[in-house]
């Protein structure tokens, strides 16, 4: 089949462009003939499996829900364009995708402005919803949910990660014809990278890929790239055969990183903890944390976590902010390294799939209440006072739900075989 998949945006990064890199190389490798669009100035540093890039002209503003840098592009917020600048790059966008008509599928990303592109296109097209244009862009800006609303009409699908994002797109579009066709597929894990690894070999990597990050000295530290010395630090850190936890995401207290170090003060034995991240409250939470055995690393990438994760005893994510999936947990369970999630939003669709593959008596250890911080340390009590057979039946477990529930090799087939229409232009 032919499939033109719509992104608008960079092939890294951020979970929308990991999804359409993954997505593309997914269906490339099922033997699809697999078109996409995007303004990565670099497609060629990514495996899409070796699906053609096309690159719409758009002149120099791309339409955006958080601001950020870009090569060659100035970044603006979507609300913040007016309607014919929104226009032109819809319709620049949209005269690339007829280009290359027919297709069996049209894929798009984002209901904006993934929904006026592919109906602009003039073919029935299927749409994937993600967090970031529905809570920055469309929340509580009536003009955006109504034009989206009236471009979501040939829409044959419109997909949703977890329940939570289908009732965020009911909370911020409201009623109509559009939440009949909403399908919730989850997004997907890596399962070839992410996986377990023996812990000799995932401790190699991980010191590799460390000593391989660029200079990142404290005079012009980037936060959002790996600290300056982390292959160091790290090996030391990690020496010996005690229990690790890890932590990956924003320093920040909508993603809980304040729960988690509440949580390791009240633990009944010290366990060391890595939290890869950048955010707010990392030098707030360093001083808080002065005396246990954390060790922050600034932001790691793909290359670090496959190998981080594997190493992991235990993987919390305690986010108290609303997640439309739990992309990070996912990851960890794929590599054998189990989750414990704050039990809400599509954490909470995590936690359910884990436990349909747990022990029965091990079930209760996959979530706590948001928020609550001696729950969370009473988990990771449990968990790491486990004995290695229930530590194994976790970890196997753990990697069963990944591989049955979130490959991207899953996802893909399960949009294309679902057997709901397609385009036929």
């Amino acid at each position: 089949m032919k499939i033109l998949l719509w992104h608008g945006y960079l092939l890294g990064g951020t979970g929308s462009n990991i999804y359409t890199r993954s997505l593309a190389r997914a269906w490339s490798r099922l033997g699809h003939d697999v078109v996409v669009f995007c303004q990565d100035p670099h497609p060629e540093r990514h495996d899409l499996g070796g699906a053609t890039v096309v690159r719409p002209e758009i002149g120099g503003v791309l339409p955006v829900f958080v601001v950020d840098r870009y090569e060659d592009l100035e970044a603006r917020r979507v609300q913040d364009l007016s309607p014919a600048e929104r226009q032109r790059f819809v319709d620049a966008n949209a005269a690339a995708l007829r280009e290359h008509l027919p297709a069996g599928l049209v894929f798009t990303n984002h209901l904006l402005l993934g929904g006026p592109v592919g109906a602009a296109a003039g073919v029935p097209y299927q749409v994937k919803a993600h967090g970031s244009e529905l809570e920055f862009s469309l929340r509580g800006n009536e003009e955006l949910c109504a034009w989206t609303r009236a471009t979501l009409a040939p829409a044959t699908a419109i997909y949703a990660g977890t329940e939570h994002v289908r009732r965020v797109i009911e909370d911020v579009l409201g009623p109509g014809p559009h939440l009949e066709r909403v399908r919730i597929v989850p997004p997907g894990v890596d399962v070839d990278d992410f996986r377990p690894r023996p812990r000799a070999e995932a401790l190699a990597g991980l010191l590799a890929e460390a000593a391989a990050d660029p200079p990142n000295p404290p005079a012009a530290h980037d936060q959002r790239r790996p600290d300056e010395g982390n292959a160091a630090r790290l090996e030391a850190f990690l020496a010996g055969d005690g229990p690790t936890i890890v932590f990956v995401g924003r320093i920040s207290r909508e993603k809980g990183a304040h729960v988690l170090v509440d949580a390791l003060r009240r633990l009944r034995a010290p366990a060391r903890t890595v939290m890869a991240g950048w955010g707010d409250i990392r030098d707030e939470l360093e001083r808080e944390a002065a005396g246990l055995p954390v060790l922050f690393t600034g932001a790691l990438e793909h290359r670090h976590l496959v190998h981080l994760f594997a190493l992991a005893d235990v993987a919390v994510t305690p986010s108290t902010f609303p997640e439309a999936f739990g992309m990070v947990a996912a990851e960890a369970a794929a590599c054998g390294a189990p989750p414990v999630v704050a039990r809400h939003t599509g954490l909470a669709e995590i936690a359910e799939g884990l436990e349909a593959e747990y022990p029965a008596h091990l079930r209760e250890l996959t979530s706590f209440e948001s928020g609550g911080a001696a729950e969370l340390a009473r988990a990771l009590d449990a968990i790491l006072a486990l004995g290695p057979g229930d530590r194994a039946a976790l970890r196997e477990a753990a990697r069963r739900a990944a591989v049955a529930r979130w490959s991207w090799e899953h996802v893909a087939a399960l949009i294309l075989s679902a057997g709901w229409e397609t385009p036929s232009a």
